[in-house]
C-alpha cells in the first residue's frame, strides 16, 4: 500500500474590500495558515492526545453505485494513525452511498458534482448521495468542493456520537492549528426556490414569471440555482462538521463552510457546525430556508450573512468569533436590489451571539456586531448579543422601502455607542426600531454567560417571547439565548472544541479526526 505524506500550501494576498453584499467579500481566504495572537481561552480546550497512533488502514474501498466508482488512493498517515482514502468521482451520475468503514476516508480532488443541473423548472429527482453517520470526507486541493446540483439530493444525517465531517487534507495529516482556515472550498446545495439579484433572467414583475438564475460565486463552470417552487427539496443533512473551509475559488470570491442557494422549504437543515471558515459560517442566497441548531465558530467574515431575497426561519443558533477576528455576527441583506421581490424576510429566535475580544476590533467592514440594510425585513426574538467593546447595530437605509426591524425579548451588551446609522438612517432611528426599555429588550444587560454561551443569572431573569405565535416552524420556549443552562447540551458531542469554544468532553478536538 501506498503512502502518501504532504501538504499544499496555497497563498493569496489579502485584499480590503467593502461590506459584503450578496457579489463580493470582506476577508479573502490564505489557503493556509493566519497567526493571530488570542488571549487565553476559557475553558482550556480539550488537549491533544499524545498516546500512539490507533488508526489502521481499510484494506480497499467499497463499491458504489456509481458506475465510476472510487479510486483507491493509496494511505495517508499522521500521528493519529493510517487511514485508506478513496477518492470520489468528479460527477456522481446514480444515487449513491458512502459506508462509514473504519480506517477509512473519503477525499474530494477537486469540484465534485451530485448529479447534473436539472435545470430551472424541471420537475426531475435525479440522484442522491447519502452519507452515513461517522463518515469523514476532505477536500485534496483548496479547489475542491461539493456541488448538490438543482434537482439533486444529498442524505447527510450523523449522530450525536457519530457526526459526519467535511474537513481539510491539512486537518487529516495533523498540520492544523487554532487560526487554520481556507483549506478547502466547502459544501454548497443549488436549489429552485426563487431569487433575486440575477445573474440572467429577471425577477417576478406585473404578472411576468421570474426567469431570475444565479451563478455560484467563484465557480469556473455553470453551477446555477433558483426558480419558482418554494418547497423544492435539496435532501438532508444533519449532525455535520464542516471544518476550515473557504479557500478563494477565483474571481476574489470564497465559497464558506455551508452555503444554500435558493433551496427550498423541503430542504432539512439541523445541527450544523461551521469551523474556522475563511469567508461566511453560512450564507444563504435566496430561497426558503428552514433550520434548527446551528453553530458557527470563528469565522473570518460573517458568522451568518443572508441575502438575495431570503425567507428563513431560524432557532437556536451560537454565533462565536475568534478574539481579533471576524466581521459581524449577521449581515442581513438584499443590498444592490432595494427594489426586487421577494423582499428578505428573516425571523431568527433563540440565538446567542459572542465577541470577546480584549482589545482589537471583531466588526471590520460591517461596524457593528448585527448588520441589517438594503431590501430586508429582520424580526429578532429571544436573543443575547455579548459584544462589550463594539457596537451592537447597525443599520443602512437604502431604497424606497429600506430594510426594517422588530426585537422581542433581546438583550445586548455593547460598547458605549451602541447603534450605527447610515444611508437614510441615524444612530436615533436605529435604537428607535430596536426599542430598549420596551418588549423585553435592553441595550445594557451586564453579561452573566458562563462557559461563553450558557445562559447566567440576568439571562435568565428575562422573559421570553412565544415565537411559536410568530410561526409554527418555532417551538415555545421559556428562555432566551440558544442555550437555557448547563442541563441543555444540545451541542454536545456532534461538535468540535477548540480555544473559542468548548463543547464538553463529548465533544472531540477540531485539530484531530475522531477514531471510531
Amino acid at each position: 500500500m501506498k503512502n502518501f505524506h504532504g501538504l499544499f500550501l496555497v497563498g493569496c494576498s489579502a485584499i480590503a474590500l467593502a461590506g459584503c453584499g450578496p457579489t463580493d467579500i470582506a476577508s479573502p481566504g490564505t489557503g493556509g495558515n493566519v497567526v493571530i495572537n488570542q488571549p487565553t481561552p476559557t475553558p482550556t480546550p480539550t488537549p491533544t492526545p499524545t498516546s500512539a497512533p490507533t488508526v489502521v488502514a481499510a484494506s480497499g474501498c467499497p463499491t458504489i453505485a456509481d458506475p465510476a466508482g472510487l479510486t483507491d488512493a493509496g494511505t495517508v498517515t499522521s500521528s493519529q494513525g493510517s487511514w485508506r482514502v478513496c477518492t470520489l468521482p468528479s460527477r456522481i451520475t446514480r444515487s449513491s452511498t458512502l459506508p462509514k468503514i473504519a480506517g477509512l476516508l473519503y477525499s474530494m480532488n477537486g469540484r465534485v458534482d451530485v448529479g447534473t443541473d436539472a435545470g430551472f423548472s424541471s420537475t426531475s429527482t435525479g440522484v442522491t448521495l447519502t452519507i452515513d453517520p461517522g463518515v469523514v470526507l476532505f477536500g485534496n486541493t483548496g479547489t475542491s468542493w461539493l456541488a448538490v446540483n438543482r434537482g439533486n439530493k444529498i442524505n447527510a444525517v450523523g449522530t450525536v456520537a457519530a457526526p459526519i465531517i467535511f474537513t481539510s487534507r491539512d486537518n487529516v495529516l495533523g498540520l492544523n492549528g487554532e487560526t487554520s482556515q481556507g483549506q478547502w472550498g466547502g459544501v454548497v446545495l443549488m436549489g429552485r426556490a426563487p431569487i433575486t439579484d440575477c445573474t440572467t433572467g429577471s425577477v417576478a414583475s406585473g404578472g411576468t414569471a421570474s426567469t431570475c438564475e444565479r451563478q455560484t460565486e467563484g465557480a469556473a463552470d455553470p453551477a446555477l440555482f433558483g426558480g419558482t417552487n418554494s418547497a423544492d427539496s435539496s435532501g438532508t443533512m444533519k449532525y455535520v462538521q464542516i471544518r476550515y473551509s473557504g479557500f478563494v475559488l477565483g474571481s476574489n470570491s470564497e465559497l464558506q463552510a455551508l452555503t444554500l442557494e435558493g433551496i427550498g422549504s423541503g430542504t432539512d437543515i439541523e445541527y450544523i457546525q461551521s469551523y474556522n471558515s475563511s469567508d461566511d459560517g453560512a450564507e444563504f442566497f435566496g430561497g426558503t430556508v428552514n433550520m434548527k441548531h446551528y453553530i458557527s465558530v470563528g469565522a473570518d467574515d460573517d458568522s451568518l450573512d443572508m441575502d438575495t431575497g431570503v425567507q428563513a426561519n431560524l432557532q437556536y443558533l451560537l454565533l462565536i468569533q475568534r478574539a481579533g477576528q471576524g466581521d459581524a455576527l449577521m449581515e442581513l441583506d438584499s443590498n444592490g436590489n432595494e427594489t426586487q421581490n421577494p423582499r428578505q424576510v428573516s425571523r431568527i429566535s433563540n440565538f446567542t451571539g459572542v465577541q470577546l475580544q480584549a482589545s482589537s476590533n471583531n466588526e471590520a467592514n460591517d461596524q457593528a456586531a448585527l448588520l441589517f440594510r438594503g431590501n430586508s425585513d429582520i424580526s429578532l426574538y429571544n436573543g443575547v448579543i455579548n459584544t462589550p467593546n463594539n457596537e451592537c447595530i447597525r443599520m443602512n437605509g437604502s431604497g424606497t422601502t429600506p430594510s426594517t426591524l422588530t426585537a422581542r425579548s433581546v438583550v445586548m451588551t455593547c460598547n458605549s455607542t451602541k447603534y450605527l446609522g447610515t444611508g437614510s438612517y441615524n444612530a436615533t432611528q436605529v435604537a428607535g426600531f430596536f426599542g430598549a426599555g420596551a418588549n423585553g429588550n435592553s441595550d445594557s444587560l451586564t453579561s452573566t454567560l458562563t462557559g461563553v454561551f450558557v445562559n447566567g443569572a440576568n439571562e435568565t431573569a428575562v422573559t421570553a417571547f412565544n415565537a411559536s405565535t410568530v410561526s409554527s416552524f418555532f417551538a415555545a420556549t421559556t428562555y432566551i439565548g440558544a442555550v437555557k443552562d448547563s442541563s441543555d447540551t444540545w451541542y454536545a458531542g456532534w461538535t468540535c472544541n477548540s480555544g473559542a469554544a468548548n463543547f464538553g468532553a463529548t465533544s472531540t478536538s477540531c485539530t484531530l479526526l475522531p477514531i471510531t
